[in-house]
């Protein structure tokens, strides 16, 4: 026998208040999770382009920097709100007038360093921590040092959130190195300086490189490779190129 259920005016009322939540709380879950779906799949498809268009096509064949790349996200590194340019080949803002290097830039940097998976390298100017991240895929000891705190603290915190335990940074002034890990077998700058900064280069091991925009710090840069060799530095231009200045001790220096 069918049973027909009524509802008198002080029981329906709950009952379909429940209902409509449900529905409503099914229909923002559907908008928010798809979306986010679509998005990681375009975000994977940039990032091949990118590496094909802007990196390979451009003469970058190292493999261990294109695998690097290719396997890194680079909208992790940027603000929320310009995550759809990230694979774009330009520098991006990332706050307190800092940006994160175009890609192509950060893949010739990365390949004119020659690295090996055994090396140690020193990154001066960590930013989003994005160059930090190519370096670590590659090398097994990788230490960065930012000058600003904020960005320090939210490069270290994203880093160790995707999980790079071979990263170590550190709050100071690059300008005077890491002394104690060193030396290195690589040092990247990634911030203007009309110098090689002394500390760096008695931080840097024999047979070592290390490359900066080196030039003036308002307009362009050639950047820059030194090998060092018996204590003394052979020197390669690989061309022009646009940083921030390194700030602290590097711009009293000026």
């Amino acid at each position: 026998m069918m049973h027909l259920i009524k509802f008198d005016n002080h029981n329906w009322r709950p009952v379909a208040f429940r209902l409509i939540i449900l529905l409503l709380l099914l229909l923002v879950s559907s908008l928010a999770v798809e979306p986010w779906l679509y998005a990681a799949e375009d975000f994977a498809g940039k990032r091949q382009k990118m590496i094909e268009r802007d990196i390979r096509d451009r003469g970058i064949r190292d493999p261990k920097v294109l695998n690097a790349m290719s396997r890194i996200g680079r909208e992790r590194f940027v603000d929320r709100g310009l995550a759809g340019q990230a694979y774009e080949d330009h520098p991006l803002p990332i706050g307190e007038g800092q940006t994160i290097s175009q890609p192509y830039v950060v893949a010739l940097m990365t390949e004119a360093l020659k690295l090996k998976p055994g090396d140690r390298v020193l990154e001066i100017g960590t930013g989003s921590g994005y160059q930090a991240a190519v370096l670590a895929e590659i090398v097994s000891e990788v230490y960065t040092i930012e000058i600003r705190k904020r960005l320090t603290e939210h490069a270290e915190r994203l880093l160790s959130s995707l999980g790079y335990r071979n990263i170590k940074v550190k709050y100071g002034d690059g300008y005077f190195g890491w002394e104690e890990h060193g030396p290195y077998d690589a040092i990247i700058v990634t911030a203007a300086a009309n110098h090689i900064p002394p500390s760096l280069i008695r931080q840097l091991k024999e047979g070592g490189r290390l490359i900066i925009p080196l030039g003036s710090t308002i307009y362009t840069q050639i950047l820059t490779i030194v090998t060092k060799k018996k204590g003394d530095l052979d020197v390669m231009q690989l061309g022009t190129v646009a940083f921030v200045p390194m700030v602290g001790e590097a711009e009293k220096k000026r």
